[in-house]
């Protein structure tokens, strides 16, 4: 017998020409795979900075939309709860020609004080229209302006309708820089003691003599100083309505008396003075609120000598 011979196939059989060709080059296929694969991290790496773009947009339009909702919420918390303006644009002339110098905290002073002691005798040196809120709260009441912005008659009459409020012009032509040859003038002088009843004929530089008769008759619950401007060293100065003030202050039981503006030299020292330290119950702001007790028979104003030196 012939001896046995194994058979081995060809080796070349097992390498067929696709797989052959496989090694050798890669398909197409593959090679489309690896394209596109690029084209997406190419496409995503694209995407990032205008998908982050859009984000910041986003953010800066959050942020806005809060910063309008906070300012709009504070500034309702913080609008006045009075309101003047209806008064005062049914007077173009007033409210053109005069400005509002009273803040928030400074009006409601004077608010609540009227509230308190309506219905009074309200004496007011100087006009403002928001002035019109507390004569309308003193309705049953009596109310009177000093202004010296000279206001024509038809303009004062037709201001309030209420008819126990009234507007009086008054001049008063002392300049501020005259202040302190007018302070020493009334610590030296005898006519320039606190005496309501001999106001109208007094001797005293200070005294304001020719006002309306009404504000001789009458004894004053509250009195306000805010006139004349008193701005600058030759506008008139207030110097003689915080005398007066403070002279009239004496001839009732008990009287408020508010200046304002008192960061001001001249309104400081002439409070101090006339309205005395020891008389004062608080300020806020510019104000400073006194509360002055009558009493005919003195003849200083302050029973503290807390003068201001000269």
């Amino acid at each position: 017998m012939p001896p046995d011979i194994l058979y081995f196939r060809p080796l070349v059989q097992f390498s067929h020409p696709l797989i052959t060709q496989t090694h050798q080059n890669p398909p197409s296929i593959f090679h489309k795979y690896q394209k596109v694969t690029k084209e997406m991290i190419l496409t995503k790496k694209k995407l990032i900075p205008i998908f982050v773009l859009i984000l910041s947009i986003i953010s800066v339009l959050r942020i806005l939309s809060l910063t309008l909702k906070t300012s709009s919420s504070s500034s309702a918390s913080t609008s006045p709860s009075f309101s003047y303006t209806n008064e005062s644009s049914l007077h173009p002339k007033i409210s053109h020609n005069i400005t509002t110098t009273f803040n928030e905290k400074e009006f409601k002073v004077l608010i609540n004080i009227i509230s308190l002691k309506s219905a009074c005798n309200l004496l007011i040196f100087g006009f403002q229209p928001q002035f019109l809120v507390l004569s309308s709260m003193n309705k049953a009441g009596s109310t009177v302006f000093l202004d010296d912005n000279n206001l024509d008659r038809t303009t004062a009459t037709a201001t309030n309708s209420n008819n126990n409020t009234q507007i009086h012009n008054f001049n008063y032509n002392v300049p501020t820089k005259e202040a302190y040859k007018l302070l020493k003038h009334a610590r030296n002088n005898p006519a320039c003691a606190p005496d309501p009843s001999y106001l109208q004929a007094s001797k005293c530089n200070l005294a304001l003599k020719n006002l309306p008769a009404i504000v001789y008759e009458k004894t004053w619950d509250v009195i306000l100083v805010d006139g004349p401007s008193g701005d600058s060293a030759e506008s008139p100065g207030r110097m003689a309505s915080i005398y007066t003030a403070g002279v009239l202050a004496r001839g009732g039981n008990v009287s408020d008396v508010i200046v304002h503006d008192v960061n001001r030299m001249v309104e400081k020292w002439f409070s101090w003075e006339f309205l005395c330290d020891e008389n004062l119950l608080y300020s806020k702001g510019k104000l400073w609120h006194f509360r002055i007790r009558g009493n005919l028979n003195s003849t200083t104003f302050c029973s503290v000598t807390d003068r201001v030196s000269t």
